[in-house]
């Protein structure tokens, strides 16, 4: 802290000893005192002029930088638009097809559920039939001691063995 105000301290007194310095040259100058205010007139106009010009270049080089800017933005906000709507249609389409995925598995399983009970339905009207057939021959379920026949859910093979009526109906 003590070294900053020590640096302002010494530009100050730089600044000063320059314009002494500046004072000094004026007043022992070889010209005249008309001539020394004409060339600092001159000076002051030029200076003003040249701080004019160079105001009106920067302002526009601003002005350029600006531009050019808004136009940056202006194609990261399009480009922003585009990735966005293309995200928004391909979530769209997911949504769709997952949408169909579960209306077509919905269907699946509700066919699987009707041709269950159809399947149930015949089995127990069957066997039924079956039972109070008269002819002797019959099961109520499967083909005989072995377990072996077609059911309601498909064929195959039993471990136990399926009761028999001997001919008598249930």
């Amino acid at each position: 802290m003590a070294e900053e105000s020590s640096n302002i301290n010494g530009f100050a007194w730089f600044l000063a000893g320059l314009g002494v310095g500046a004072l000094a040259g004026i007043l022992y100058a070889p010209k005249s005192g008309r001539e020394t205010r004409e060339d600092l007139a001159n000076s002051a106009r030029e200076g003003s002029e040249y701080l004019r010009t160079r105001g009106q270049q920067v302002a526009d080089q601003v002005g350029t930088m600006v531009d050019k800017s808004r136009d940056q933005v202006g194609e990261y906000v399009d480009r922003g638009r585009e990735v966005m709507d293309r995200g928004r249609a391909q979530w769209e389409e997911f949504v769709e097809r997952g949408k169909s995925l579960v209306g077509e598995q919905g269907r699946k399983v509700s066919d699987a559920v009707d041709a269950g009970r159809q399947a149930f339905r015949s089995a127990t009207t069957t066997g039924a039939s079956t039972a109070s057939s008269t002819t002797g021959s019959g099961t109520g379920y499967g083909a005989g001691a072995s377990g072996s026949g077609s059911g309601a859910f498909g064929s195959g093979s039993s471990s136990t063995p399926t009761p028999t009526t001997g001919g008598s109906g249930v």
